[in-house]
């Protein structure tokens, strides 16, 4: 391939999906794919990895081209240490002639003005990282679902089920969201959930539920909008933590990205009402795209 025809990767891979999109040396998108998730630290490294490659090749399918390409930036969930990226690049070395290998939050920082402010996701999980002047990054949040992930689609899908199951009980308050969760998981009954949950639904069925939350809270559901500003609270603390720990000066740049906050204007609203406003964050980018971003960043690894 010529250096006129070079191509460039971006992949994301997520806790739902990996997405994978070839450019052109003019930035302009040549194919596309996508595959299930690549959390290596919820389905393992070699499914990761499987995912990463059948998005790929989705991709390169639909531009008419084969590997290796110029060059690629791979940002998955679950790429928390140095330490992660080289254990994956001997897996993914043959995507690419040069490769980096980042936390797919890094995609959404490297979208943003000289690669400086604080990037927040929220999606199946959630995380903050940030990069400062001086080339310093820092994250807060991205712990996983068993002890982290605050403010993310799976924190507010469990918090519906607790809800839920509080007001079967007694315990708490009547919420709409008691009714919507049975439908929504096809059950006729409270004590129906307990079999539902354990055995049928996983991270991303649970964090699907987030979407209960947010419609009732819009309905004006007292319990629902005390789960949805807790969460939000939640997730601005992470990227305030990235802010206060890099030094940077208000107001910083600050990219969105995650399924949750990108296609949940009710919950992004409360989210960026918790960060504080402008004074504090400059008005977000909502990264809807950032394979993209990551295919054309790619270009820079060669100059």
């Amino acid at each position: 391939m010529s250096e006129h025809d070079a191509l460039f990767l971006g992949v994301d891979g997520g806790g739902t999906s990996t997405r994978a999109v070839l450019v052109d040396t003019s930035g302009e998108v040549r194919g596309r794919g996508a595959a299930s998730s690549a959390n290596q630290e919820v389905i393992g490294r070699d499914a990761a990895v499987a995912a990463v490659h059948a998005a790929v090749h989705a991709a390169l399918a639909e531009a008419g081209a084969e590997l290796p390409v110029r060059a690629a930036w791979v940002g998955l969930a679950g790429v928390d240490s140095p330490a992660d990226a080289e254990a994956l690049r001997p897996a993914l070395a043959p995507l690419a002639d040069h490769l980096r290998v980042s936390n797919d939050a890094e995609l959404l920082v490297g979208a943003l003005p000289g690669g400086v402010g604080v990037a927040l996701i929220a999606g199946t999980g959630s995380i903050a990282l940030g990069r400062n002047a001086a080339g310093e990054t820092t994250r807060a949040g991205g712990w996983g679902h068993i002890f982290g992930d605050e403010g993310s689609g799976y924190a507010l899908g469990v918090a519906a089920l607790r809800a839920a199951a509080r007001a079967a009980d007694g315990r708490g308050e009547p919420t709409a969201l008691r009714l919507a969760v049975l439908r929504t998981l096809d059950v006729a009954a409270p004590y129906a959930l307990i079999a539902r949950v354990h055995q049928d639904c996983d991270k991303a069925a649970i964090a699907r539920l987030a979407s209960l939350v947010v419609a009732e809270a819009e309905a004006d559901d007292a319990v629902a909008r005390t789960i949805l500003h807790q969460a939000a609270a939640d997730l601005a603390e992470q990227a305030h933590a990235v802010m206060r720990t890099l030094a940077l000066e208000a107001p910083v740049a600050l990219a969105l990205g995650g399924g949750l906050l990108l296609e949940a204007p009710a919950y992004r609203a409360v989210v960026l009402e918790a960060l504080g406003g402008e004074l504090t964050f400059a008005p977000a980018k909502l990264v809807r795209d950032a394979a993209l971003a990551a295919a054309r960043a790619a270009r820079s690894l060669v100059e």
